[in-house]
């Protein structure tokens, strides 16, 4: 997970998760949603390498169980198997964690970036409940151990549908300003050019913040979904910890694999907690490139 983008387009599978299903609850992956293995394509776009698929390189994400119904607790269960079709047990520690879980409503609310624990026989687990009905995209962002030339950053995805009457939310308005948990977060930049820079600077009260705390190896981590089909991408922030300034501006490079609105999630640890503020922005189809040359590796990067 270096600062380099990752992108998996989440409506066909920003990484599939788990070919076994365990647990309680009903979930989804059947045939329909086994996508092709985009990284096996030639590149005639970004897109054409942003881990859509519930498999990868070899690597796929099993079905996922969970609670069926919004309030009943339970556990998020998956798994993933590597080329020989058994389970993988063994990955490479990024960013603090071997496995980031990022979940989030095909409206794009309910974002959540967790970090499930593993069993000996290579089960993901973490405690869960659902906070509404509706049709939610799982991704897992990993690096598999290997002895010789891995794949490198993986992301992969699967879909859980929660029983209920689900109300889609609007998408909100672009917006430059976010409020959450009584900061102030300010965003300068833009997510469209090779190079983009996007410049968040965090205040409390009106006075700037500048003793962010680490969270998983950075001052700030920021995820961008693309609104209809939940494209991802992940980026860690310029600098180093205990080497650059600790607020308040933390600064990103990213670059958008195609036109449309995004909404973007920068998450930032102050005050011994983990805060979470949201974007929208749209990006123009002048400022995206029309190769995937500026995309440093299949999947996206952590």
């Amino acid at each position: 997970m270096q600062d380099r983008l990752k992108f998996a387009a989440v409506g066909g599978g920003l990484v599939a998760l788990l070919g076994i299903a365990l647990g309680i609850g009903a979930l989804v992956g059947g045939p329909a949603e086994q996508a092709p293995d985009h990284s096996a394509m030639p590149h005639t776009g970004q897109d054409a390498a942003t881990g859509l698929s519930n498999a990868q390189s070899g690597y796929a994400i099993s079905d996922v169980t969970a609670p069926a119904e919004p309030n009943q607790a339970g556990s998020l269960q998956f798994r993933i198997t590597g080329p020989d079709g058994a389970p993988v047990t063994r990955f490479t520690t990024q960013h603090d964690k071997k496995l980031h879980l990022i979940v989030v409503r095909s409206d794009t609310t309910g974002y959540r970036h967790l970090h499930p624990t593993m069993d000996d026989a290579g089960t993901w687990s973490i405690e869960w409940s659902w906070a509404a009905p509706g049709t939610y995209r799982i991704f897992a962002d990993f690096v598999p151990e290997t002895s010789g030339a891995g794949p490198g950053d993986l992301v992969l995805s699967r879909t859980v549908t929660v029983s209920g009457a689900a109300v889609p939310q609007p998408l909100p308005p672009p917006t430059r300003r976010a409020t959450v948990d009584g900061y102030q977060v300010t965003l300068a930049g833009d997510l469209g050019t090779a190079g983009s820079e996007l410049r968040f600077t965090i205040a409390r009260d009106g006075l700037p913040v500048s003793d962010l705390e680490p969270y998983l190896g950075a001052y700030a981590h920021l995820v961008a979904l693309r609104a209809g089909d939940l494209a991802y991408l992940h980026v860690h922030p310029q600098g180093e910890v205990g080497r650059t300034p600790a607020g308040p501006e933390v600064s990103f490079h990213a670059q958008a694999p195609s036109a449309g609105a995004y909404r973007l999630y920068l998450d930032f640890a102050h005050g011994r907690s983990v805060h979470t503020a949201e974007f929208t922005v749209e990006v123009e189809s002048s400022t995206v490139p029309s190769t995937s040359g500026s995309h440093s590796h299949p999947g996206g990067d952590r």
